[in-house]
């Protein structure tokens, strides 16, 4: 695969996407990686997923926190100070906001690899790669779920021991996931999987954290349990703002099948209900209070109806 064509900050193009390689603005167009990078070939690519509001990138501090304890915790060096590739985010995202339709909210990527696998470059290595890039946010796929929730299965696929690597490192490594989705919808198209730990301990769907809402407290996993979800973190925050009860704790399937309510915290959709699992209704079967209430405050901090913005950029989708 072709090196991306560099193209100097000074003459990056006005009009278009970007994307940044290794301290170069590029055009969206030229992003590649080579195919004998370690990330391809071994999957060892550390990762965080950002989105806008109004074409600002949402908890950028959190995320580049997480970022930098994924990078140690992997031991990926960086070729760039974190500074300088949280402030090029800042810029690619407010260019491509501006380069795309109104309205137009964007997810944002930022990954880093290890750089050239030797044994695919003549024995040499490189130096590690850093790549930002951004797409439209896929609203159409999650746009319905406000107001109607999500869909959860047990499957039998487990979650990655920490004896392979920590839960709490954000990579790319995520062959679990696809195996559990699977799964889950083989049993019940377009359900989403619960990967639990090897003792039962629920950590995560392959795309949100999980909390769940019990005699009006929420309880969340612990950081040992999973991913140590920024939303999830936000959702906290504004359960505290709301004096709603928040506890960690360890969750089993037992506790998702006899909860109030099912809450699922990502970057992209911020929170959803989960109003099924394994084929049954979660509590009344619709959003909770909870739920609702969360929503409205996430809505009030960014700033606009998110529940709304979803379903008028799906309606636009083709």
């Amino acid at each position: 695969m072709n090196s991306p064509v560099e193209i100097a900050p000074s003459s990056a193009p006005q009009r278009g996407e970007l994307a940044w390689v290794d301290g170069v603005l590029i055009s969206r167009q030229a992003l590649s990686l080579p195919v004998g990078d370690a990330g391809f070939v071994l999957g060892a690519t550390v990762t965080e997923q950002l989105r806008t509001f109004h074409g600002r990138l949402f908890l950028p501090d959190a995320h580049r926190e997480r970022l930098q304890d994924s990078l140690a915790t992997v031991g990926i060096q960086p070729g760039r100070p974190l500074d300088e590739v949280f402030s090029a985010a800042a810029q690619v995202a407010a260019h491509n906001h501006a380069a795309g339709p109104a309205a137009g909210d964007l997810g944002l990527v930022i990954f880093v690899t290890p750089g050239d696998q030797p044994s695919q470059h003549g024995g040499r290595g490189s130096v590690s790669r850093t790549v930002i890039h951004t797409f439209p946010l896929a609203f159409q796929l999650w746009a319905d779920a406000y107001a109607e929730g999500m869909a959860l299965r047990s499957v039998s696929v487990r979650q990655v021991p920490d004896a392979c690597w920590p839960v709490q490192a954000k990579v790319r490594s995520r062959l679990h996931y696809f195996l559990a989705d699977r799964e889950a919808h083989a049993t019940e198209p377009g359900a989403r999987a619960v990967i639990c730990h090897l003792d039962g301990r629920v950590s995560e769907t392959s795309t949100a954290n999980i909390a769940i809402v019990r005699d009006g407290t929420i309880l969340a996993p612990p950081p040992a349990d999973a991913l140590s979800g920024v939303s999830l973190r936000c959702a906290e925050s504004l359960a505290e703002s709301l004096s709603l009860a928040w506890q960690s704790r360890s969750l089993t399937e037992a506790d998702l099948a006899s909860a109030d309510e099912i809450l699922l915290t990502s970057t992209p959709n911020c929170i959803l209900p989960a109003t099924r699992f394994n084929g049954r209704a979660v509590g009344s079967g619709r959003p909770g209070t909870t739920y609702r209430s969360l929503l409205a405050a996430w809505s009030r901090l960014v700033g606009l109806d998110i529940a709304a913005q979803a379903r008028d950029r799906a309606s636009m989708s083709p």
